[in-house]
């Protein structure tokens, strides 16, 4: 069914006609259609949906809203509606340059430092940063730290999405104690934030701006057009990116095809 064409894959019907384009992955142990969308855009709903229902059945399927709304009431479940959101770096630099962000200062004795450390430094502030109410809160990671210790080292290890670049940065206490981080990784080309967190007990109000602040400079200084990121719906970070010079690109519904 699916055929590699370039950097897309493609799901062919019956008729050898192409249906739907994708990125192929792999998300929660199964296949994984990201950025699924139909060949034609004029193609039948129902036609779209009975495809991936049968070819896709068992996948993780990243789409259109109208899509996954029609899968989940079809019987697929729901593991993110999410929005892309970018910055443009070259137009649109904060007042006063990248240099103020890039010098923005971390407060209560806490530092940055290179993102070079392996994921059991970072794996507490980061379970703590999704505890149980958080939209991107993962149920296995709360109840298992060797799960969101796996899925860490994928992600630095550049598995999940792209190598890790030099602009990531992670904030430590007076111990040497990682509180807070900002993973940012070579998405096909573009600086993508994979991974923000800060852990809520620290008690610095402000810490996640601050961060972001500097390792957005940190992208723009290294010759960076764009900086991208993914978001959930409900997560009240959505309004910080917003304020930090974001716009929403696009929205997606992901599922599990029964």
């Amino acid at each position: 069914m699916a055929q590699t064409g370039s950097d897309w894959q493609y799901g062919y019907g019956a008729d050898g006609v192409a249906v739907v384009r994708f990125e192929r992955g792999e998300r929660e142990g199964r296949p994984w259609a990201d950025r699924l969308e139909a060949v034609d855009p004029g193609a039948d709903p129902a036609a779209l949906v009975a495809f991936v229902q049968t070819e896709l059945a068992g996948w993780v399927v990243s789409g259109p809203v109208r899509l996954g709304e029609e899968l989940v009431r079809r019987g697929a479940a729901v593991l993110r509606h999410g929005h892309t959101m970018l910055r443009n770096l070259t137009d649109a630099p904060p007042p006063g340059g990248w240099a103020g962000w890039a010098d923005t200062p971390l407060r209560n004795g806490l530092r940055a430092v290179p993102c070079d450390r392996g994921p059991e430094a970072l794996v507490s502030a980061s379970r703590a940063a999704f505890g149980p109410g958080h939209p991107d809160h993962r149920t296995d990671e709360g109840q298992d730290e060797r799960v969101a210790v796996q899925r860490l080292a994928e992600l630095l290890s550049g598995q999940v999405i792209g190598p890790v670049l030099p602009s990531s940065s992670l904030v430590v206490d007076g111990t040497d104690r990682v509180v807070a981080g900002a993973v940012l990784t070579d998405r096909d080309g573009l600086p993508w934030i994979a991974h923000v967190f800060r852990d809520p007990a620290h008690g610095y109000p402000g810490l996640g701006r601050d961060l972001l602040r500097r390792v957005v400079a940190a992208v723009a200084a290294a010759g960076g057009e764009e900086i991208g990121l993914a978001v959930t719906e409900g997560n009240r970070a959505r309004q910080l990116y917003t304020d930090l010079g974001f716009t929403t690109t696009d929205t997606s519904l992901t599922v599990i095809v029964p």
